[in-house]
């Protein structure tokens, strides 16, 4: 167990810093600074620290969410493919962001990082990192969606030339949203389960998507948090927010995950935006930009070819 306890500590370390450095790096861009609620789990197992801006002149609202929690049973979200960890005990620690701007040409972006060990009161405990990030544009742009996707290749590089295509393909794959026949966005990295490559270099690859994000995301935003938009496009955003929503409520792990394991409700829905629509057949004019958006980019599609 010693092993554990200090990989207990580097991860969490290295989470805190993560956030830090998010919410710096993006109250610098915004010019207001995320609020902080430093919460403890009301049956004392764990806890965590919820970072939001609400209302900035860029992040209409965001969170950076640091949670370290610990439970007697892991639910049924973790569980559903590894039916040998039903009834463990398990310990969780991550990072997770979502940001949704102001501006309807400045995408929304999602990252999370996260470790997990199960029996932890056992003298073999199973361990696995995974998370990823993604984006959800309103509007396509071709030289966003490259950057994003390149920055996303970088992250994988230095582990390996399979790892991009296959984290590629799980992130196409998990973000969508069947019901629609639509992905929720232009994609990025996930990746889940992964102690294959021993602690240390599982370690060093979740700790380079994590520090990718920002190389990614931070760029797109300075470049389009000042274009002028019109109301027609405004009502656009909101409407397809409301795909965003639907995806986090009906399919999205982490958020039952944290529900199910009884965690602190407000800062799991902190990933809903403030204000979104929903409209009946709300098809585009075909030749549009709003129609290109759903033709062109909410598809699966290699972006660096």
């Amino acid at each position: 167990m010693s092993d554990v306890n200090d990989w207990r500590e580097r991860v969490s370390s290295y989470l805190t810093s993560l956030q830090d450095s998010i919410c710096k790096a993006l109250s610098d861009i915004d010019g207001s600074t995320f609020v902080e609620d430093a919460w403890q789990h009301t049956n004392g197992s764990g806890g965590g620290r919820t970072r939001v801006l609400s209302g900035g002149a860029v992040i209409e609202k965001g969170g950076v969410n640091f949670s370290h929690v610990l439970g007697d049973q892991l639910p049924a979200a973790a569980t559903n493919k590894r039916p040998e960890l039903v009834g463990k005990n398990f310990e969780a620690m991550g990072v997770s962001v979502v940001i949704h701007p102001r501006n309807p040409h400045a995408p929304t972006s999602h990252m999370n990082v996260r470790f997990f060990i199960a029996g932890t009161d056992t003298d073999n405990p199973v361990w696995w990192f995974g998370g990823g990030f993604d984006m959800t544009p309103y509007y396509g742009y071709s030289q966003d969606a490259v950057h994003w996707h390149q920055c996303a290749y970088d992250a994988c590089q230095p582990f390996g030339n399979e790892l991009h295509s296959k984290y590629k393909k799980w992130c196409d794959d998990y973000f969508s949203l069947p019901h629609r026949g639509e992905q929720r966005g232009i994609g990025g990295l996930f990746f889940d389960d992964l102690n294959e490559l021993g602690f240390e270099q599982s370690f060093d690859f979740m700790q380079s998507v994590g520090n990718h994000y920002l190389i990614a995301y931070a760029p797109i935003l300075e470049r389009r948090k000042d274009a002028p938009f019109t109301q027609a496009q405004r009502d656009w955003q909101l409407l397809r927010r409301g795909r965003y929503v639907e995806f986090n409520l009906v399919f999205d792990r982490g958020t039952l995950f944290g529900l199910q394991s009884g965690g602190r409700t407000e800062s799991i829905l902190m990933s809903m935006p403030p204000l979104v629509a929903w409209q009946y057949q709300a098809d585009p004019d075909n030749g549009s930009p709003e129609a290109q958006l759903l033709s062109d980019y909410l598809v699966v599609k290699d972006w660096l070819k």
